[in-house]
C-alpha cells in the first residue's frame, strides 16, 4: 500500500482537520464556560470553615429545599420520559394534519422565557384560574404545592426527552417488528421485546437531561411554587434569598452541596447508561 493512499485514508478518518487547533479551542471553551465558574464556586467555598459549612448544609430549611428540588425534578423527569416517548412515537409513526405545527410546538419551552411559562401556569392552575377553579372543588390543589412545581418542570423538560428519542425511533428498522408480528407476537409484546430495548438508552439520556434541567430551574418555578419555606421552597430560590441577604457564605454552601448532589445523581444515571449499552452489545 502506498504512502499516498495511507495518508488519504487517514485524512478521511479525521472529520475536523488540525487536532491541535480544534483540541485547543475545545479546552478553552470548556474552561471559560464550565471549569472557571465551577472553580470560582469552589474558591469561594474555601473561605468557609467546616463547622460553618456543615451547619448551613444540615439546616432544616436547606434540607427541605433539597428534598423539594430533587423530588420534583425526578418526578417530572419520570413523567416526561413516558409522555416524551408517546409524543415521539406519534410524530414518527403517524401522519396527520398539522403535524409540522405539532412538531414545532414541542420546542416551545426552549424558546419561551421561563418566567412567562411560570406566570402562565400560575394563572391557569391557581385557585381562580381556568383549570384550578375546576380542580379546587374536587380537592386537587396544583398551584403553590409540589404538584405545581412538578408540572412546571414537566413543561420545561419534555423537549429533552422527545428530541432524544425521536431520531432513534426514526432510524429504527421496522423489519424486526414485522418479523415479530409474523411469528405471532402481539403489538405490545413486539414493542416490549423489539422496540423498547432500542429506545431505553435514549430514554435514559432524555431523563438525565430533563432531571438536570429541573434541578437548577428557577424562572418557571418561582411563581407557581408559592415559595413557602419547608414546603415549596426550591434550592435555587433559597440561594437567591441568601444572596439578597448578603449571606454569600451561606449561598455558596447551598450551591456547592446542590452541585455535589446533582453530580452524584447524574453520575449514577450515566453509569446506568453505560451498563445498558454494554448489555445491549
Amino acid at each position: 500500500m502506498s504512502v499516498t493512499s495511507t495518508a488519504a485514508r487517514a485524512s478521511r478518518r479525521r472529520v475536523l482537520p488540525g487536532f491541535g487547533l480544534t483540541m485547543g479551542y475545545s479546552v478553552l471553551y470548556l474552561s471559560l464556560v464550565v471549569l472557571l465558574p465551577l472553580s470560582a464556586l469552589l474558591f469561594n467555598s474555601t473561605g468557609l470553615s467546616w463547622d460553618k459549612f456543615w451547619s448551613v448544609a444540615t439546616d432544616a430549611r436547606v434540607l427541605a429545599s433539597y428534598r423539594v428540588s430533587l423530588g420534583t425534578a425526578a418526578a417530572a423527569a419520570l413523567v416526561d420520559s413516558f409522555l416524551g416517548l408517546l409524543l415521539a412515537w406519534v410524530l414518527v409513526r403517524y401522519e396527520f394534519p398539522g403535524k409540522r405545527l405539532f412538531d414545532a410546538l414541542i420546542d416551545l419551552p426552549f424558546a419561551l422565557p421561563t418566567a412567562v411559562a411560570g406566570v402562565s401556569l400560575t394563572a391557569l392552575y391557581s385557585q381562580n384560574g381556568w383549570i384550578g377553579s375546576l380542580l379546587e372543588p374536587l380537592g386537587f390543589k396544583v398551584a403553590f404545592t409540589p404538584l405545581g412545581i412538578t408540572l412546571a418542570l414537566m413543561f420545561i423538560g419534555i423537549p429533552f426527552v422527545v428530541r432524544t428519542v425521536q431520531p432513534v425511533l426514526e432510524d429504527l428498522d421496522r423489519d424486526m417488528e414485522e418479523a415479530a408480528a409474523t411469528l405471532g407476537a402481539g403489538r405490545w409484546r413486539a414493542f416490549r421485546t423489539v422496540v423498547l430495548p432500542e429506545l431505553f438508552p435514549p430514554l435514559l439520556t432524555g431523563f438525565a437531561l430533563a432531571f438536570a434541567r429541573g434541578i437548577g430551574e428557577y424562572g418557571s418555578v418561582v411563581f407557581i411554587s408559592g415559595n413557602m419555606p419547608m414546603r415549596t421552597e426550591i434550592a435555587p430560590l433559597l440561594i437567591m434569598s441568601k444572596l439578597e441577604q448578603y449571606d454569600y457564605a451561606g449561598a455558596t454552601a447551598v450551591a456547592l452541596l446542590l452541585l455535589l448532589l446533582s453530580f452524584l445523581m447524574l453520575l449514577v444515571i450515566n453509569s446506568l447508561q453505560r451498563w445498558v449499552h454494554k448489555s445491549a452489545r
